[in-house]
């Protein structure tokens, strides 16, 4: 709507007009209300003709809203035909559950870094469709490179870009994994303040479907217990659970040697300078603590207690000295109940080599009943073993019934020895004693107990991390063999991961992640006579809460299709 005016001998009118085009192509306008002469409207908005003009443009903009709201509530009436067959090759199936991915990817302004590569490398297909494009289809379908190509056709934005323009897009990615990260790390600031200062790592890898080593793939001990060559990944994740920075390295290397680099990647490159490290055991080596001990860092580490020196040992395993976590309050562990749900702990100087640290043990009865459970019932498979005479040698698991079955030779003439497989109860016994109690390590000497055991239970997000990425968005197995192509695919899973734990976060954590990809998955469209979509998902709470999320809703009987365009810039933020 606009503001018109026309001019006689004796009068200015004002008009309200709305442009549109006729039936035969031409571009004209219609009357919608007439305002009056400037002389009868300067006496109620004068005293001058501009004062008029700013009333009447504010009188325009109330009836564009006026007219904007009665399009979006009228009924649409659209003619079927039951003797009229489909048009060939019409689309009629759109996936929308991408938009509201779209509105994270948007808000760490992951345009503009695409933006920058395509300002360095001067290309001409457009990066930032294809890498968003990538992201969107790992969490909604993933696939190949080449099925995600097609499930974006699907996409209420249909690609812009050629499939071969996807492969050549994969090597600058790969090559500007590292500045992507850093670029990324930078602008989620935007979308709200970053838990930077609690810094969780861990490492993981992924299998090829590949007989021979190449390159970074080498044979190493895989995660899932498959023969095939691998390359692993490391992984720092914030306080919040967000991934920030990852790094792959090859499949046979040592895993503590992989944290280095990467965390000297995150204090150059990303100017996190001050804060505490946090990892299981295996990341935890007395080089590794030394290390984060530096500069303004601290380090949290789980501690393995079977690996203490004999005295610690003797320590941890003794029943006294515990307190409660909540109120400090002495506790006698070996009184308290089976359903007892209290935490409780006692500490002692640690110093294994040089570096002063605190050494925590707590003890959970909840914890030690859960462990106890699980043991009984691998004790009874292991009798069931011996019983059956179905043992397998050589089992290295450590969570494998058979450890608790041991073997010895006996003779009845002193010549070939038998061997005879029994019940360990030893080894039972020994391994009851360590039920419920948990420990870690730290540089922190003044922290309270409380908040140094919450940091560490944060743990548990990063292997939720990795089994998102493994599970959900399918990063394994891997079919891409050159190396750079192979990062940007694990670039555009971790990406994936972060846009996708963004959004969880903006929702609420009452939903798992099941919930929110299956719902993400079915917020599909169908194309009604090319006049507007009609959604063919089910309205529920959650739908509700992506909406909300999100700033923009798509759960109408009927979107028109400007509607939709409007709803598509509103996921991008504009």
């Amino acid at each position: 709507m606009r503001v018109t005016t026309s001019k006689s001998k004796n009068a200015e009118s004002f008009y309200i007009t709305k442009g549109y085009i006729n039936d035969k192509g031409v571009s004209t306008s219609t009357i919608i209300r007439k305002l009056g002469t400037l002389q009868e409207l300067i006496k109620e908005h004068g005293p001058t003709r501009d004062d008029v003009m700013a009333w009447a443009k504010k009188e325009a903009r109330l009836e564009t809203q006026k007219y904007k709201e009665e399009q979006r509530t009228k009924a649409v009436q659209i003619t079927f035909h039951s003797d009229r067959p489909l048009a060939y090759d019409q689309q009629i199936f759109y996936r929308g559950g991408y938009l509201f991915l779209q509105s994270i990817y948007y808000s760490l302004s992951l345009d503009k870094t695409c933006r920058k590569l395509r300002d360095k490398y001067k290309f001409k297909y457009d990066i930032n469709a294809i890498l968003s494009d990538m992201i969107f289809a790992r969490v909604l379908e993933p696939s190949s490179k080449r099925s995600s190509f097609n499930v974006a056709s699907e996409f209420l934005e249909a690609p812009t870009y050629e499939l071969h323009d996807v492969y050549r897009a994969l090597d600058v990615l790969g090559n500007e994994c590292d500045f992507i990260q850093a670029e990324v790390y930078k602008n989620s600031h935007l979308a709200g303040k970053r838990n930077d200062k609690i810094l969780f790592y861990d490492c993981t890898n992924y299998y090829f479907e590949i007989e021979q080593e190449d390159g970074d793939k080498k044979y190493g001990k895989s995660k899932e217990h498959r023969p095939n060559p691998i390359i692993q990944m490391g992984m720092f994740m914030d306080g919040d659970g967000i991934p920030l920075a990852f790094s792959l390295f090859p499949g046979n290397a040592n895993e503590q040697t992989s944290l280095k680099p990467l965390e000297e990647k995150v204090l150059s490159e990303f100017g996190c300078q001050k804060f505490i490290y946090c990892s299981d055991a295996g990341l935890g080596s007395e080089k590794i603590r030394n290390y984060n001990h530096m500069g303004q860092r601290a380090f949290i580490v789980t501690q393995s207690i079977k690996k203490l020196k004999a005295e610690d040992k003797e320590w941890a395993l003794n029943g006294t000295g515990f307190k409660r976590v909540s109120d400090n309050i002495p506790v006698d562990i070996s009184k308290l109940p089976n359903d007892d749900t209290g935490l409780y702990y006692k500490e002692e100087p640690y110093t294994p080599k040089t570096l002063h640290q605190r050494l925590i043990v707590t003890y959970s009865p909840r914890f030690a009943k859960y462990q106890k459970a699980v043991r009984d019932a691998q004790v009874d498979r292991a009798q069931k073993l011996i019983d059956s005479g179905s043992i397998k040698r050589n089992r290295k698991n450590p969570t494998d019934p058979a450890r608790f079955i041991g073997k010895i030779a006996v003779t009845d003439s002193g010549e070939a020895a038998n061997i005879h497989n029994y019940l360990d109860t030893d080894k039972v016994e020994q391994e009851a004693l360590y039920d419920g109690l948990y420990a870690v390590s730290t540089d922190l000497l003044d922290d309270p107990v409380g908040d140094i055991l919450s940091v560490s239970e944060g743990r548990w997000e990063i292997e939720e991390c990795f089994r998102i990425m493994k599970t959900d968005f399918e990063a394994r197995p891997v079919f891409l063999q050159n190396n750079v192509r192979i990062k940007a695919h694990f670039l555009t899973c971790f990406l994936a991961l972060i846009v996708y734990r963004y959004l969880e976060k903006r929702i609420d954590d009452s939903y798992t992640c099941d919930e929110i990809l299956s719902t993400l998955r079915g917020m599909n469209f169908a194309d009604i006579k090319e006049q507007g979509f009609m959604p063919t998902y089910r309205r529920t709470k959650l739908t509700d809460k992506l909406h909300e999320a999100c700033g923009f809703r798509t759960d109408y009987e009927f979107i028109t299709k400007s509607q939709m365009k409007t709803i598509q810039k509103k996921s991008k933020g504009k």
